[in-house]
């Protein structure tokens, strides 16, 4: 069996600043990735070794938890890239005229709008959580949606995931999500976002 690997970074660990800080990209990717990973490891490496139903059903919880935190997390550092307003990267540019943003704007009439309501039901997660940007292949319509703890999302196929476990914010905003949710969009990659709608919308696997 292959062993999971934490996925590099596409950019520098201070590329997100002054958004989202270097202590906490650095601290986020190699201590609570990583973490996920090593876990998801033993996990799978125990169920390898499993010969009874209930021992298999004992490992579900771990290999659920871990690995959707490493499913989410390699999406997430995808999801990001240096911010258009500093200089430092395409993040942020949202094209309203792309297959994406056309799709965006009508259903919610404008960006802000949008925005608002991502971040409305993001932060009104309870507790740990992920607030995400899902095509729904059924009704054809992208459309926004959260999932608890490390939930991997299922129903939709992920466009933009926004990690509101504390560890992602709590450096530098502290207890207010908010603000770490209104600054996020300035680092959104929504270029991975368009490539991923795009191959939603062709129906191919992702």
């Amino acid at each position: 069996m292959s062993q999971h690997t934490l996925p590099d970074l596409p950019y520098a660990y201070d590329a997100l600043e002054p958004y989202i800080s270097k202590e906490i990209m650095v601290l986020h990717h190699t201590k609570h990735h990583q973490t996920y990973v090593n876990a998801l490891n033993a996990a799978e490496a125990a169920y390898a070794k499993t010969s009874t139903p209930k021992e298999r059903i004992a490992l579900q919880a771990a290999l659920k938890f871990n690995g959707g935190g490493h499913i989410n997390h390699s999406l997430f550092w995808k999801n990001l890239a240096g911010s258009a307003k500093e200089g430092k990267g395409n993040g942020g540019v949202f094209k309203a005229d792309s297959p994406l943003g056309k799709a965006i704007i009508g259903k919610w009439g404008s960006l802000d709008i949008f925005i608002k309501e991502f971040n409305t039901a993001t932060a009104g997660i309870q507790g740990s959580g992920w607030g995400w940007v899902g095509y729904n292949p059924t009704g054809k319509t992208v459309e926004i949606v959260t999932t608890a703890n490390q939930d991997p999302l299922l129903s939709h196929v992920p466009l933009i995931g926004v990690d509101i476990w504390e560890h992602a914010f709590y450096l530098q905003y502290k207890n207010v999500k908010v603000d770490y949710l209104n600054a996020i969009w300035n680092v959104i990659n929504w270029g991975e976002a368009e490539s991923r709608y795009n191959e939603a919308v062709s129906g191919a696997k992702l």
